[in-house]
């Protein structure tokens, strides 16, 4: 599937019907969620960063790429990168590290590898330059960290959503908002709204019905097979 195809996932759904996007670590957990028909699947870096060693954030751009390549020649349904901050790199280079993964989409966040927020307008700026770069190549997902950083008020996610998809983002993915947010940010913002599943929070119909678009996990995936394996483990041990 191409980049269009990926695109039109996200749009026409039925309320209570988002896109679920399970996140894979490695083409082993990339073959078991497309074999479970997934129609496509998103990395998360927290979760690919742990199966290669790293902390979250402290990934190389090179290995991060290679193990992005690996998950998606791993599988046959359209694969979305997430690609942090860009490792620093130029839109144009950006652009075609990405494609040369075999990706359809990225994850881009608007927060710094310090964990401050990207002043909007510059960031709306890079959205747009990687727009420039890339054409209808790649599905952007323009990730915002305010809840994530503890900016309770809707209001600067709204600002910043709205300045991302007139830069040319796709979808925008207001990180950590809480439930009784997501009725004012579908209102307030155009496109698809991707939210993150977590422990305790409604699952994916909910959310859809909330205004959600598409539903992601991060690390969570990652974090339960680690516990069955770790209980594994333990009965091995006896």
């Amino acid at each position: 599937m191409s980049a269009a195809d990926f695109r039109d996932l996200h749009h026409g759904r039925a309320p209570g019907d988002p896109l679920v996007l399970p996140g894979p670590w490695d083409a082993v957990s990339a073959r078991v969620f497309a074999d479970a028909g997934f129609p496509a699947l998103a990395t998360p870096s927290a979760a690919v960063a742990a199966s290669l060693g790293y902390e979250d954030g402290r990934t190389p751009a090179d290995e991060m790429f290679a193990a992005v390549a690996r998950i998606v020649r791993s599988v046959d349904v359209p694969v979305s990168a997430d690609v942090e901050a860009g490792y620093g790199l130029p839109a144009g280079e950006l652009v075609a590290r990405v494609l040369e993964t075999g990706a359809v989409g990225i994850n881009l966040e608007d927060s710094d590898p310090g964990k401050a927020l990207v002043e909007p307008l510059r960031q709306a700026d890079r959205l747009a330059e990687i727009r420039a770069e890339a054409g209808d190549a790649l599905f952007v997902n323009a990730r915002v960290d305010t809840f994530l950083l503890g900016v309770a008020d809707p209001g600067p996610a709204i600002e910043r959503a709205r300045l991302y998809v007139a830069a040319g983002a796709d979808c925008v993915y207001p990180i950590g908002a809480p439930e009784d947010a997501l009725p004012r940010l579908r209102r307030e913002i155009t496109g698809p709204i991707n939210a993150l599943a977590s422990p305790g929070a409604p699952g994916a119909p909910a959310l859809g019905r909330l205004g959600v678009t598409r539903v992601t996990f991060g690390p969570g995936l990652l974090l339960h097979a680690f516990g069955a394996l770790r209980e594994c483990a333990r009965t091995l041990r006896g």
